[in-house]
């Protein structure tokens, strides 16, 4: 099982994790239904695809909060 990670908002790669890792040390186990199902995605061979936020994204973010009120920023 592998955990990949993509921003949510421009779908960059930000990287994976190949080793079986715990979910409970990511802090997975702590997301409510509605926050897991808005964030994670499971492949049928058991892998895991996070959407967060990239540094680009979160930096953009930061200046310019008025983007959250967008459900897409990236033109």
């Amino acid at each position: 099982m592998a955990i990949h990670y993509t921003c949510k908002h421009c779908e960059a790669d930000m990287g994976s994790l190949s080793q079986t890792v715990e979910t409970s040390h990511l802090g997975i186990d702590t997301l409510d239904q509605s926050h897991r199902e808005e964030v994670l995605t499971y492949d049928d061979n058991g892998d895991i695809h996070v959407r967060a936020i990239c540094e680009h994204c979160h930096e953009a973010l930061t200046r310019n909060p008025a983007l959250y009120e967008l459900d897409s920023f990236i033109q």
